[in-house]
C-alpha cells in the first residue's frame, strides 16, 4: 500500500539531516583552514544554512511528527557544533604550535647591550656648584620663572628708564608680567620671607630677546648667591668665590675683581678668573689678559635691603650671579654655546 504524503515527507526529511549531518562531518574533518572552517560554520548552521533550510520545512508536518523531527535537527546541529568546536580547537593548537616553533629564541646568543645615558654637562656643573655652596652652609631656594616686574626689577633697584628694562632686552607677558631675567627675584622673595642671616643660592632658567650665536641664548642658566648677615664685607665676598673657583678648576686657580657697577650692588665687581690655558701669562683665549671675565659680584645695595624690610644699618651682605653655560664651557673647554642645546648624542656622550 503507498505511503501518505506526509509520511513520504517525513522520511525525506530524516534522509535530509543526515546527509547534512554526515557531509558537515566530512567536510570539517578535511578542514585544514580557520577561513574555510568560518566558511562551513556558515554554510551549515547560518541564517541562510542548509539546516535552517530544513527546518523551515517543519510546518509541512502534522503536531504529532514534529516532536520527533524538531529532536532529530537539534541533535543533528549539536553534532555539528561539536565537530565545530572540536576542530576550532585543533586548528589553534596547531597555529600555536607552528608559531612556537617560527619564533623559538636561539639563548646561546650573545645579548644587545643597552645603551646607558649619561648626565647633561650643564647638571654635572650645576650638581657640583650646588655641592659646594651646601658644604658652605649655603641653601638652595627656588622661586617663579613668570615674574612680577616688582621683583625682577623695582626691588632690585632699577628704575622704569633702566636700558635693562627695555622690551629688545626682555620678554614681556603684559606690562607687569614677564619672564625673568634673572635669578635675582628669588633672593627678593628670600628677604621677605626669612630673616637674616640668610645664605642661600638661586639656580634655574632665564630668559632674554638675545640672538642665538656661539655665546648667546635667548633661554640660559643662572646661579645666583646672596649672603645677609652682620658683619659681611667684600672680604667675605672674595673668599667665598675663591674656593668656589678652587673646587671648581683646581687649586691653583685665582681670580681678581674689577671695579664695576650694578644697581642692585653697592660696591660692585666684575669677577675674572685666571686663564686655564696660560694661567695668567696671557695668551690668545684672554686676548693677552690673564684672566677671562667669568661672573658679577658685590655687596647688597642698601636701598635693596631696606625694601625687603632688612635694617641695612644693622645687616650687609654681599650677592653674586654666574651663567652657568659659561663655568660649564670653561670646565670643558666648549666652544660654542648652542652645542649645549642641540642634543647631539655624539656631543653629549662624551660627558
Amino acid at each position: 500500500m503507498p505511503a501518505e504524503p506526509a509520511e513520504e515527507r517525513n522520511d525525506i526529511m530524516k534522509e535530509q539531516l543526515e546527509a547534512i549531518r554526515a557531509a558537515a562531518k566530512k567536510a570539517l574533518s578535511d578542514c585544514a583552514d580557520s577561513k574555510v572552517l568560518e566558511t562551513l560554520r556558515v554554510q551549515y548552521l547560518g541564517k541562510k544554512g542548509e539546516l535552517t533550510g530544513i527546518l523551515k520545512q517543519m510546518g509541512k508536518l502534522s503536531a504529532e511528527e514534529r516532536p520527533a523531527m524538531g529532536q532529530l535537527a537539534n541533535q543533528v546541529r549539536a553534532d555539528i557544533e561539536t565537530a565545530l568546536a572540536d576542530k576550532q580547537k585543533k586548528l589553534a593548537e596547531a597555529m600555536l604550535a607552528h608559531k612556537l616553533e617560527a619564533e623559538t629564541l636561539d639563548i646561546t646568543l650573545p645579548g644587545k647591550k643597552q645603551k646607558v645615558g649619561s648626565m647633561h654637562p650643564l647638571t654635572i656643573v650645576e650638581n657640583e656648584i650646588r655641592e659646594i655652596f651646601l658644604g658652605m652652609g649655603f641653601s638652595v631656594a627656588d622661586g617663579p620663572e613668570v615674574e612680577y616686574d616688582y621683583y625682577n626689577f623695582e626691588a632690585l633697584n632699577l628704575p622704569s628708564d633702566h636700558p635693562a628694562r627695555d622690551t629688545q632686552d626682555t620678554f614681556y607677558i603684559t606690562d607687569n608680567i614677564l619672564l625673568r631675567t634673572q635669578t635675582s627675584s628669588v633672593q627678593v622673595h628670600v628677604m621677605e620671607n626669612q630673616k637674616p642671616p640668610i645664605r642661600v643660592i638661586s639656580p634655574g632658567r632665564v630668559y632674554r630677546s638675545d640672538a642665538v650665536d656661539a655665546t648667546h641664548s635667548p633661554l640660559f642658566h643662572q646661579i645666583e648667591g646672596l649672603v645677609v648677615d652682620k658683619g659681611i664685607t667684600m672680604a667675605d665676598l672674595k673668599g667665598t668665590l675663591e674656593l668656589l673657583m678652587q673646587r671648581l678648576y683646581g687649586d691653583d686657580c685665582k681670580i681678581r675683581l674689577r671695579p664695576h657697577h650694578f644697581p642692585f650692588t653697592e660696591p660692585s665687581a666684575e669677577v675674572d678668573v685666571m686663564c686655564f690655558q696660560c694661567h695668567g701669562k696671557g695668551c690668545r683665549m684672554c686676548k693677552g689678559e690673564g684672566y677671562i671675565e667669568l661672573l658679577g659680584a658685590g655687596m647688597v645695595h642698601p636701598k635693596v635691603l631696606e625694601g625687603c624690610g632688612i635694617d641695612s644699618s644693622v645687616y650687609s651682605g654681599f650677592a653674586f650671579g654666574l651663567g652657568l653655560e659659561r663655568i660649564a664651557m670653561r670646565r670643558y673647554n666648549i666652544g660654542d654655546m648652542r652645542l649645549l642645546y642641540e642634543n647631539d648624542y655624539r656631543f653629549l656622550e662624551q660627558f
